[in-house]
């Protein structure tokens, strides 16, 4: 406990130095069960949603939303109790539909963004510390708590989530044997308007949450690390701000979580964004990994030999990474995200990815006006064919060369024939049958 109030004194004096803090606390002490087992039947904690044994789900009032001030800073308590190993955990704003008495993990009608991720430490539940606490500035939120459409068409719930399992824990740690309670969880707010410029955001684009990304079961270009994402702003946006989460997870032999390897964005084919993760000490974290485990030594590791491999600490928040573009017109736009060297040792892991975008327009965009479309185009590079596979059919597909040239023009087919073109860029202005047009770069071998 003395950590999670030191922690919680540095973290409010340094972010809020105003008297004038306003405190919500949404999820008190949420007991959180087997991530692979059967739904629990243990009674749900009162004024949540259980949407598995994963997350839980709060609905925010209305006095809630209007108590939001500019400056917003949101604190994750993870405490251990029957798993002892590192997991994912992740905060997501929900938007459910007005009115709408419940919902489900599934429910299609949900709109649902990725507001923070968290990785837990290795705590075994009978040494101090027994909690972990996480924060984030997430003041770019206000001005959706506040958008009075958004909250006229919609609910907003926040949901808390973190995966466990408990069957290390059933053996190692005392008092574990046949439970299957893995953690405990809070969420709380804090927010003043001392020293704070509110954001005037009036759209809110969700494009990916939480998305599954490898080179061998989930990918847009077959045998690559690429996530391709096609989006439709039906008016002009300015100030657009994306917000990027990302983590490499395999902790097999030469798993992705031990390699650290570059991650580009591009908006549109135009680079936008550069990253290779972790590059920290995990030292600061140590102190909440109770449980012996094979990140952290008996001895003190030094800042290179940290960054030297880890992509991210057992402890620690995940950083929430971004770009702004001054303006984007209405129409569609393509978001590609790839990890070029990534291997995937043994075809083990993932990387998990989420994207939004907020900004401004002349006319509020609901967010259930916002399409998105995930496209498949492979091989890419190719020798001759490519191939576009999507949930809609393929109405057209014209091939320009790279000064604008249009090459040739396919009708209702799949797949395009490059065999007779020579080496080099190509565009293809591609034409699904509900209208959504987007270009691809193609590469030919």
């Amino acid at each position: 406990m003395y950590k999670r109030l030191f922690f919680a004194s540095l973290f409010l004096t340094g972010l809020f130095k105003s008297q004038t803090t306003t405190v919500t606390n949404l999820i008190s002490d949420a007991v959180y069960y087997d991530g692979y087992a059967p739904t629990t039947t243990q009674p749900v904690p009162s004024g949540l949603i259980r949407l598995g044994n994963t997350r839980y789900a709060k609905k925010l009032t209305d006095a809630e939303l209007d108590s939001f001030k500019a400056k917003i800073a949101m604190r994750v308590t993870i405490g251990a109790l029957c798993d002892n190993y590192d997991r994912l955990g992740e905060v997501f704003l929900a938007l459910v539909p007005k009115n709408q008495p419940t919902y489900t993990m599934n429910d299609a009608n949900v709109k649902r963004i990725e507001a923070a991720r968290y990785i837990t430490p290795f705590m075994n539940k009978n040494r101090a510390p027994i909690e972990v606490p996480f924060t984030y500035d997430i003041s770019n939120l206000n001005s959706v708590f506040h958008n009075t459409e958004l909250r006229n068409a919609y609910d907003m719930y926040m949901e808390l989530d973190v995966f466990g399992v408990p069957y290390a824990a059933q053996t190692q740690v005392a008092g574990c044997a046949n439970r299957i309670d893995v953690f405990s969880g809070n969420l709380t707010f804090f927010s003043t308007d001392a020293g704070a410029t509110p954001t005037d955001y009036n759209t809110l684009v969700p494009i990916l949450s939480y998305n599954k990304l490898n080179n061998y079961n989930s990918t847009d270009v077959s045998g690559e690390t690429v996530r391709l994402v096609t989006f439709n702003l039906p008016t002009a946006v300015s100030n657009a701000r994306f917000f990027v989460i990302s983590t490499p997870h395999g902790a097999g032999t030469g798993g992705e979580e031990y390699v650290r390897r570059q991650n580009y964005t591009y908006i549109d084919d135009v680079q936008v964004l550069t990253y290779t993760p972790g590059g920290i000490s995990c030292e600061p974290f140590r102190a909440y990994n109770t449980q012996g485990n094979g990140i952290y030594q008996s001895a003190p590791a030094t800042f290179a030999q940290w960054t030297s491999w880890n992509n991210w600490c057992p402890g620690n928040s995940v950083p929430i990474r971004g770009f702004t573009l001054p303006s984007m017109t209405a129409g569609n736009h393509t978001l590609k995200h790839t990890v070029p060297t990534a291997v995937f040792n043994g075809k083990d892991g993932d990387v998990f990815l989420s994207v939004y975008m907020q900004g401004k327009s002349n006319a509020s965009l609901h967010v259930k006006d916002v399409k998105t479309i995930d496209v498949n185009i492979y091989p890419n590079p190719t020798t001759d064919f490519v191939n576009v596979k999507s949930k809609e059919d393929v109405a057209s597909m014209t091939l320009f060369s790279i000064d604008g040239r249009k090459l040739a023009e396919i009708y209702r087919e799949n797949r395009i024939n490059l065999s007779s073109y020579n080496t080099g860029v190509y565009f293809l202005n591609i034409v699904l049958k509900d209208g959504t047009t987007f270009k691809h770069k193609i590469i030919k071998k």
